[in-house]
């Protein structure tokens, strides 16, 4: 079978880039990554400068600006919470901004976007490891399917566009992703961030006993939030032959052996115990990221290192730690 190839992209330094969510977890390190590579033409406003829920604020910032490629990280974020308490604004929210970002942008002559997503668009019970073709073959996981509804439109839209228009519009779905900015706060945070707070609090408790949820056996994906920006670049500086892309290392590990690493690294002394009355969740979760690697990316930052990293950033920015407010 032929593999079609990538093509490599005449992006210049001055190159004007709009990065919605510049001041996400995401946003800020594909922002940090461009900055690094010598990119300085970068456009960034807040949620008050520009709120994307409003097609015509959108529009005419576009149309002001005129930027030449966009990068959307912007979402409305708060897990399962938000998922079960407030579907509606929370499906409508996300589907405001990314439609209002994409279709905008194709209004206005855009000719490259890059929609970030979430590997929850993947149905429930598919086969492991996950496959891009693998959308919309079942039904969704019920505790996010309301943003999961939204991502995939997005990833539709583009797909729709590139089709009809040919324009470079395609979608990357991350694994699980950790780092600077994270959310750490235990009621709306995922697994990695809200164990490693959990551990340094224990530790400085006198390195009382840490509690976690399940058995600890269910195996997932991690991604180090920089080489997710990588991959973002990546797709910015070529022109990739397909329309979605899975980002990952393809490597899991059992929440069990998380839980150790990351005890280890923060140097908690007292016992883990498993609380196996509640839920575990799905067993494995694992993005097959052969496509990536055909056309010559791949991770870079090992899960330890990643976390040390993090758990640095967590101890600088202590004090000023994003919390989810729904």
């Amino acid at each position: 079978m032929l593999v079609e190839r990538k093509h490599k992209q005449l992006i210049k330094k001055r190159t004007k880039i709009y990065i919605a969510g510049h001041r996400g977890m995401v946003g800020s390190a594909v922002w940090r990554v461009l900055e690094s590579k010598g990119y300085s033409n970068l456009i960034g406003k807040t949620s008050t400068e520009l709120d994307l829920r409003n097609q015509q604020v959108v529009l005419d910032f576009y149309n002001q600006e005129k930027p030449e490629v966009v990068i959307d990280a912007a979402a409305k974020v708060g897990g399962i919470l938000a998922n079960n308490y407030f579907p509606y604004p929370f499906l409508m929210e996300n589907m405001q901004i990314q439609n209002n970002l994409i279709d905008g942008a194709y209004k206005t002559g855009i000719e490259k976007f890059i929609f970030l997503g979430s590997s929850c668009i993947y149905p429930k019970f598919a086969e492991q490891p996950l496959k891009e073709e693998y959308l919309l073959t079942d039904s969704l996981e019920p505790t996010n399917e309301w943003y999961a509804i939204a991502k995939i439109t997005g990833v539709k839209s583009c797909q729709a566009i590139r089709n009809q228009y040919h324009k470079d519009y395609l979608s990357l779905m991350p694994t699980n992703l950790y780092g600077s900015f994270d959310n750490f706060d235990l009621q709306s945070s995922h697994v990695l961030p809200a164990m490693l707070r959990k551990f340094h609090e224990a530790k400085i408790n006198k390195h009382s006993d840490v509690i976690l949820w399940g058995s600890g056996t269910p195996r997932r994906e991690f991604l180090f939030v920089d080489d997710m920006a990588e991959a973002v670049v990546y797709a910015l500086e070529n022109q990739l032959p397909e329309h979605l892309y899975n980002v990952g290392s393809g490597k899991d590990i059992t929440i069990k052996e998380l839980a150790e690493t990351i005890q280890k690294i923060i140097g908690h002394q007292g016992n883990i115990i498993w609380n196996g009355s509640k839920p575990d969740g799905t067993p494995r979760k694992l993005l097959d990221v052969s496509k990536m690697i055909e056309l010559g990316w791949q991770y870079s930052t090992e899960l330890e290192e990643g976390i040390k990293k993090t758990y640095l950033w967590f101890l600088d920015n202590i004090h000023t730690i994003k919390e989810i407010k729904l």
